[in-house]
């Protein structure tokens, strides 16, 4: 599911490949325009997807004032948030080669979310534009190197056309092992004393390279755990670690501080951490080999660990090799584990993406005429609750990925992942933006090359030998997108064929705090990394320090 830096992030992404707007000379009068100047800070033209942003001045204001605790009423910037509905408007068009000085009009009707801006109520809004130069909005937000305009109010509809000039250059990325200013001491010594034993990742792979046609890296950070340096001769077992989605490795420092403070203080055992970049133009490749992605699943396994290996002082044998990842990272555990079930040990995967396509969030897209937007009785599905308060439909996620662009989303990343190539070069949508209509033979081929708990069903007898008793499944049961359902079709399968694993549907649990033990938000990790240790070496004598 998604989890963006600060906040809670989709699982499932949904954008799709979407035709640019084109401008018009002539303003007819059912349109609504927005004019955006290029700032001439730049001498070079630019190109990208223009963002225009709204939102409602007396509740954006209010919520800001609340937020200082009644110091300012002053609203820095104006974004789209998945998780609340239709507060925020947004209207795009693709821009090439615009050079500064020049204007462009935006239309506001033609490509909007969630409808045109002709039909928001008449008032005052607070209006911000955005050129996404990258094209990763839908992953990262708003970044470095992209262009925003100073947020501004306007009453809409307007009269005429509205102005607003992109000024300003977002600076890059800060060092991500910078502490920030309000970080208690205790952290500050933590992030200090970890940072020396995480080491770069930086591998160009040669399948991907040649899949490409240009070098692709593979990149993560190696943790090495205290005394590695000083215990020459020793050896670790090593957890390959993958992010959930919106995860990069500039997005992994804390993961990276957590797991060595833990092993320090001897409430984790000393073991070495691959923390797995898995982000891409695409969205997350998962780690799975894909028609459009690339072999990833190959150049991990063949390329990337041997190389590791050879490097780093890692047990290098399938009890000594374990996986942990959280959301897509779940799901990408899983595969990995299944598909390669000879290299690895052992998934432990929290809260993982749709194992079961009978329950792709709550959808059976297997289902005569499934729609993911609405049910039979035509309900819409949720996408996103808070326990039992919805959040988001999956109607309203599809709608605006697509707005924000063609790249990055989940869902928009799932299928760069599950789906068959089109003609076009790009993978065939899943299911139809405007309507919510599934394309079964989309699906079926999901289903004959992804649908994990189908692959296990088709291919227990050749797999019980090398995966019985390694599937590890933990998810909440508020999982927040709704993820719990399809585990438990999972679990259904794997009790079917007699198989060995562990579930545990941890009680009023939610996407976000599923590690959470009492008052520990490590807990699990804890407890995951004790069982994964417990089979790597099952004569130690080494046990948990308890968390204070």
């Amino acid at each position: 599911m998604k989890y963006r830096h600060h906040a809670v992030a989709v699982l499932l992404s949904f954008g799709l490949l979407v035709g640019a707007a084109q401008a018009r000379g002539d303003h007819a009068l059912d349109h609504h325009y927005i004019r955006v100047e290029l700032g001439t800070n730049g001498a070079q033209p630019t190109s990208g997807r223009l963002l225009l942003f709204a939102t409602d001045a007396k509740v954006a204001e209010a919520a800001a004032k609340a937020e200082s605790k009644g110091k300012s009423s002053v609203v820095e910037s104006v974004d789209a948030d998945p998780f609340s509905g239709t507060v925020t408007s947004v209207a795009a068009r693709e821009v090439e080669h615009w050079v500064p000085g020049k204007t462009i009009d935006v239309d506001t009707e033609h490509m909007a979310y969630p409808a045109g801006w002709s039909q928001l109520p008449p008032g005052d809004y607070l209006v911000q534009a955005v050129l996404d130069v990258n094209h990763d909005y839908n992953y990262l937000g708003r970044g470095a190197g992209d262009l925003v305009s100073e947020v501004v109010k306007l009453h809409l509809p307007a009269a005429g056309v509205p102005k607003l000039k992109l000024a300003k250059a977002l600076p890059a990325d800060d060092d991500p092992w910078a502490v920030p200013l309000s970080a208690s001491p205790a952290m500050r010594e933590n992030v200090v004393a970890a940072r020396p034993h995480a080491h770069l990742v930086d591998f160009t792979s040669p399948l991907l390279s040649a899949f490409w046609g240009r070098p692709i890296h593979m990149r993560g950070w190696v943790l090495t755990p205290p005394g590695y340096y000083a215990n020459a001769a020793t050896r670790y077992p090593t957890v390959y670690y993958t992010q959930g989605f919106g995860g990069n490795n500039d997005r992994v420092i804390r993961p990276i501080v957590t797991a060595y403070t833990a092993m320090a203080k001897q409430q984790m055992p000393p073991m070495i951490w691959v923390f797995l970049d898995e982000s891409s133009p695409t969205g997350t490749h998962e780690f799975a080999d894909s028609v459009n992605n690339g072999p990833w699943g190959q150049a991990l396994t063949t390329e990337l660990i041997p190389h590791l290996e050879a490097h780093y002082r890692m047990d290098g044998d399938v009890n000594g090799r374990f996986l942990n990842g959280h959301s897509s990272g779940g799901w990408a555990t899983l595969w990995l584990q299944t598909r390669y079930p000879k290299i690895f040990g052992g998934t432990w995967s929290t809260s993982p993406d749709p194992s079961d396509f009978h329950d792709f969030t709550g959808v059976d897209l297997y289902a005569p005429h499934a729609n993911v937007y609405r049910r039979a009785d035509g309900s819409a599905y949720p996408l996103v609750r808070n326990h039992d308060k919805v959040l988001g439909t999956f109607e309203q996620f599809a709608k605006l990925e697509r707005v924000l662009g063609s790249y990055g989303g989940q869902l928009a990343s799932f299928e760069w992942v599950f789906s068959p190539r089109g003609k076009d070069g790009r993978p065939v949508p899943m299911f139809d933006r405007d309507t919510g209509d599934v394309d079964p033979a989309v699906v079926s081929y999901w289903r004959d090359h992804y649908d994990i708990a189908y692959r296990l069903q088709q291919h227990w007898p050749e797999l019980k030998p090398d995966l019985d008793g390694k599937i590890h499944l933990y998810v909440g049961t508020a999982d927040t997108f709704y993820l719990d359902g399809s585990a438990h079709k999972l679990k259904a399968v794997l009790d079917g064929l007699g198989a060995k694993s562990e579930f545990r549907f941890l009680p009023d649990r939610t996407h976000g705090n599923v590690y959470w033990i009492g008052d520990d938000h490590h807990g699990l990790l804890k407890q995951i990394s004790w069982a994964m240790y417990a089979i790597a070496r099952p004569d130690s004598r080494l046990k948990p320090v308890a968390t204070p």
